[in-house]
């Protein structure tokens, strides 16, 4: 099971004293409102932390903990600050972003993958994405104590900031003319972002990308699962890096 801080009292103390990373907060929809409920969804507010209303069979996990209907779910990692993240020196690195990855599975294989290449950093959003818990942790075998990965609240702020510190962003997608080869990815700071089978990447951020770029599939069988898609794109990253032109 996920760790889990359980208990008005004990979910209000981490949001105002703990250092411990919440991925998430769930609040039944069958209690009611009171001064602690309020102060921690103003908490929760503040610090970027997203909190969701659900139905009471979603506790059904938790029910051997007196949680009173509040449920704080923590990260076996502490993520890092975009801010501080932007601010160091980087020279031909290489991160990834993830947009709509909700498989922890996947994104316990994206991270692994992401530290057998060398990629700097991973930028996953505090919505409509898997978070770093214990099956992440367990599918990643240990790579997310490796890498940075880092939270944010806005893909779209991330990328334009990434762009004003001249990074250059390309996007997978499978409807693309260039194929993900035919781009040099040597000597440039670059963020790939890769999304959901089912979704792809948005139209944003599509279209705030410099290249969009494809895996050509021999088939009409398109559906290559995101962990597979990436390695494919990011090891031929590495492939052109470590790549000597003997004469």
């Amino acid at each position: 099971m996920e760790n889990i801080i359980f208990g008005k009292n004990a979910v209000l103390e981490a949001l105002m004293n703990s250092n411990r990373e919440i991925n998430k907060i769930i609040i039944s929809k069958n209690i009611h409102s009171d001064n602690k409920l309020n102060k921690i969804k103003e908490l929760a507010l503040k610090n970027g932390i997203v909190f969701q209303f659900v139905a009471k069979e979603k506790f059904t996990p938790y029910a051997e903990f007196n949680h009173q209907g509040v449920i704080a779910l923590i990260s076996p990692i502490k993520y890092m600050d975009f801010e501080e993240f932007i601010e160091q020196k980087h020279e031909n690195s290489s991160i990834v972003i993830l947009d709509g990855v909700e498989d922890p599975h996947n994104l316990g294989a994206i991270i692994r993958t992401c530290v057998c290449a060398g990629v700097k950093g991973l930028i996953i959003p505090s919505r409509r994405n898997a978070l770093v818990n214990s099956i992440v942790e367990k599918t990643s075998a240990g790579a997310i104590n490796h890498i940075p990965i880092i939270k944010v609240n806005s893909l779209t702020n991330v990328v334009n900031k990434l762009k004003e510190n001249n990074w250059w962003i390309i996007a997978a997608d499978a409807s693309a003319k260039d194929n993900y080869y035919n781009i040099n990815y040597k000597d440039m700071n670059f963020a790939i972002i890769m999304g959901a089978e089912h979704a792809g990447v948005s139209k944003s951020l599509l279209k705030a990308s410099d290249f969009i770029v494809k895996i050509p599939m021999e088939n009409n069988f398109n559906s290559l699962n995101v962990s597979n898609a990436l390695a494919a794109i990011i090891f031929e990253t590495v492939r052109q890096k470590n790549c000597t032109i003997v004469k």
